[in-house]
């Protein structure tokens, strides 16, 4: 089992940056990868950003060049720089942990982008 909890979410204004943590615990030796989705009211989830356990990273078209996924392995903490936000960024984050058994969601943490 692995358990996840993300924080860092909040209100920001257009422009402005976020980092969102997801705090992971449990047999957090078994993950393979680890993702960010996002899913805005009305809207379906959306994988926006992933890494591997080799360290390669992915990034949907929408978030290229202004989010940045990190990992700590010492803290078994996932990140989720976020600049350059956009209203359109507005959304309940979700980190998603993959093992070749299960995949591991947390609670979400909002992000409002607004003036």
């Amino acid at each position: 089992q692995v358990q996840l909890v993300e924080s860092g979410g909040g209100l920001v204004q257009p422009g402005g940056s976020l980092r969102l943590s997801c705090a992971a615990s449990g047999s957090t030796f078994s993950i393979y990868a680890w993702d960010w989705y996002r899913q805005a009211s009305g809207k379906q989830r959306e994988s926006i950003a992933v890494i591997t356990i080799g360290g390669s990273t992915n990034y949907a078209d929408s978030v290229k060049g202004r989010f940045t996924i990190s990992r700590d392995n010492a803290k078994n903490t996932v990140y989720l720089q976020m600049n350059n936000l956009k209203p359109e960024d507005t959304a309940i984050y979700y980190c998603n942990a993959r093992t070749h058994i299960s995949t591991y969601w947390g609670q979400g943490t909002q992000v409002t982008v607004s003036s």
